[in-house]
């Protein structure tokens, strides 16, 4: 089920996800580098060809260690401090990293920021650093350093919706505390939707690598070939808490919109329907009856939510086929904001990237074998789906 609210409205996988990894797409080499919104950063590398040296010796400068100290007094036994990674986008020493690497996001309780922050840089020198804010929807966090504290070298945004299956890429980053470490592999998956380490829904659009990946590596870069950054890494699949050929990043799309919401105002806002829904493929649409092949079902409705008031209606019953449950019963969600809909994933995806808390949009469902267009006003997603 996938709330679309934004996400799938998922638990947590019973220890079973790990810190690490969320990567975007790979760029090819004709595809052009989307531009940076926060200061100049570095040119793509030049050639073609995917050269881990070079990409190592060109942008590991640009990444960084970041250490979060919980508790003010460092002689005291209650102080706690996270380690993870994280990467240079601006002169002006704006730092991208994991929510989950500066805040205490998926604890179970609510999210607040370490006390203090320190970025350690290739030469091993440190610098302290202000938390700007954070994102526990698609977790990304956002730290800045004084620019006069050390020498900065911001490395190149990449296009994340460029990626294909099979491109090269290298993740650099402190697995284990190991600075600076350089991990290589392929895009081996891409729109995957996983288990949010920091939030009750899902992340959508992740794109799953098998570079190893470990801890501490969460909050790093995933480059493409020409240097660009495509993801943070952000997970691992895996039940040892070592990488396994299964890891995700976040797309550095996602991480684009959330650092610059962050950056004009320190928080983020996401748009809220409040339904879940369920794909409707061609096997299931022949078997239950649907008019349609492709959409998304909805299961249920949130009381009192933007869906809840425009009326939409979720399943009455469900059934197994095929060797799956499904809500059979509720209207199918073939469009919405104008934008067409054909699994869950894609009204997670609409209501993120193209729809804002307060619009009001149109919602186009098949009920009872006609086609119904709903309006619907927005409100703000809440923490809990």
């Amino acid at each position: 089920m996938v709330a679309l609210a934004l996400g799938k409205a998922t638990g947590w996988s019973g220890g079973k996800t790990v810190t690490v990894f969320r990567a975007s797409p790979v760029l090819p080499t004709t595809a052009p580098a989307e531009p940076v919104s926060v200061g100049p950063t570095a040119k793509p590398l030049a050639g073609n060809g995917f050269d881990p040296k070079l990409i190592y010796a060109r942008r590991s400068p640009g990444v960084v260690t970041i250490y979060a100290q919980y508790g003010t007094d460092p002689a005291s036994a209650q102080v706690r401090v996270a380690q993870g990674s994280g990467f240079v986008v601006s002169r002006n020493g704006y730092i991208l990293t994991n929510s989950h690497v500066i805040t205490n996001a998926g604890d179970g309780s609510t999210a607040h920021g370490a006390d203090r922050v320190f970025v350690e840089f290739q030469d091993r020198d440190r610098a302290p650093a202000r938390i700007v804010g954070w994102d526990i929807f698609d977790d990304v966090g956002l730290v800045k350093v004084e620019p006069s504290a050390h020498r900065l070298t911001p490395v190149p945004l990449g296009n994340s919706a460029a990626v294909s299956v099979g491109e090269p890429v290298a993740a650099i980053g402190s697995p284990f505390g190991n600075e600076n470490s350089l991990g290589v592999g392929v895009v081996s998956a891409t729109h995957r939707s996983i288990d949010s380490l920091t939030s009750s829904y899902a992340l959508v659009d992740a794109i799953q690598t098998d570079a190893p990946i470990n801890h501490g590596n969460s909050g790093g870069p995933l480059f493409d070939a020409r240097g660009r950054v495509i993801g943070i890494n952000a997970q691992i699949d895996s039940s040892t808490g070592t990488a396994r050929g299964v890891g995700f990043a976040v797309p550095i799309k996602s991480a684009r919109r959330s650092m610059e919401q962050l950056i004009a105002g320190g928080s983020v806002s996401y748009a809220f329907v409040g339904v879940t829904t369920e794909d409707l493929t061609p096997a299931l649409a022949r078997h239950f009856g649907y008019p349609v092949d492709r959409g998304a079902v909805i299961a249920t409705v949130r009381s009192h939510s933007p869906a809840a008031d425009a009326g939409l209606r979720g399943g009455s019953g469900r059934d197994f086929y095929l060797g799956t449950e499904f809500v059979k019963g509720g209207d199918v969600i073939v469009a919405l904001g104008g934008h067409p809909v054909r699994s869950s994933e894609d009204v997670v995806r609409i209501v993120t990237d193209a729809l804002s808390p307060g619009q009001r949009t149109y919602i186009t469902v098949v009920r009872h074998g006609a086609r119904v267009q709903i309006p619907v006003t927005l409100t703000q997603r809440p923490t809990e789906p």
